[in-house]
């Protein structure tokens, strides 16, 4: 039976220990991930917390949405067994009427097919690290190895264990100021995740540095269930020209190759970044995000415009 729970009932110790054996589990579903990245979330529950579907909410307008929160790109329903569309729908059905808005992803593995909701592919690119790196490097393509060799070339070194607020800061000085969406609260949220992943034993961090010792690069990876998610990274107008970050990724392969792990590159639907994670000849995963809106058509449209701002 699927039982709602919410927050103040949910048993955090089952469930991280469902997240940690699930098939399907994923770093972002863990309760303490959750607790980071949510004001508030409750939950979906079957059992004794077999499987077991975050919900992640805000009211907003006093409307309630379910969201995707930032900094978590998959999450859904994640089960200690197999999975089949009719039990996926089970917990699509169970979400209480009061959310007359959802706008979630679900992880790779849930594929409903339950009518009323409209189901948007998004992309992902994971690369298998299992094989040499000499291998692996051969499945770069011509445009990523043209780039890594200027980057050699460049007097750049790469340095582990760099503070999670070099990052943010390089990225919000750059990239980040044409990404209106991210306040000073998310960032304050994501400096938190990262530390807590430090601690956890489950994040490490990676800068490049120019001969002058100037940070032009950096990048967050989380672990989790022998996958590396390439979750955040920040890049000067330096590190663009000296092709920084090609090098940072290519140190990470090098460095965890001949391994039982998995990069994910935490995926994005956006064509230029898509063709700089398959030029390391990472395989495309896609996964599904979904919506619905029970909202009266007058407001249908402010909640739309919602989401594109969101995305």
């Amino acid at each position: 039976m699927i039982k709602y729970l919410k927050y103040e009932h949910i048993d955090k110790e089952k469930w991280d220990e469902c997240i940690e054996q699930s098939f399907n589990g994923v770093i972002y579903a863990y309760s303490w991930f959750l607790d980071v990245v949510c004001e508030e979330w409750e939950a979906l529950v079957e059992g004794d917390y077999e499987r077991v579907f975050p919900i992640n909410f805000r009211k907003k307008a006093g409307v309630n949405i379910i969201f995707q929160p930032f900094f978590t790109q998959q999450l859904g329903l994640f089960s200690r067994t197999e999975l089949s569309p009719e039990v996926i729908n089970s917990f699509l059905a169970a979400i209480p009427a009061k959310y007359k808005v959802i706008d979630l992803n679900l992880n790779t593995h849930n594929k409903p097919d339950m009518p009323g909701f409209e189901y948007l592919p998004q992309v992902n690119h994971e690369l298998d690290l299992i094989a040499d790196y000499a291998d692996l490097r051969k499945k770069y393509n011509s445009n990523t190895k043209r780039n890594l060799a200027k980057a050699e070339s460049e007097g750049l070194s790469v340095v582990k264990g760099i503070k999670p607020d070099e990052v943010i800061e390089l990225f919000r000085a750059n990239r980040g100021k044409d990404i209106k969406v991210l306040r000073e609260g998310n960032y304050l949220k994501l400096k938190r995740l990262i530390y807590t992943c430090i601690y956890k034993g489950m994040g490490n961090i990676y800068g490049v540095y120019t001969e002058d010792n100037s940070l032009c690069a950096g990048a967050v990876f989380l672990k989790s269930h022998k996958k590396t998610v390439f979750i955040f990274s920040g890049l000067s107008p330096e590190g663009r020209d000296k092709r920084a970050m090609f090098l940072l990724i290519d140190h990470f392969i090098r460095e965890h190759a001949n391994k039982h792990l998995t990069l994910d590159f935490d995926g994005s639907n956006n064509e230029a970044l898509s063709r700089f994670y398959k030029g390391f000849g990472s395989t495309r995963i896609d996964f599904n995000r979904i919506s619905r809106n029970r909202l009266p058509f007058i407001l249908k449209i402010p909640f739309s415009f919602y989401r594109k701002m969101r995305s």
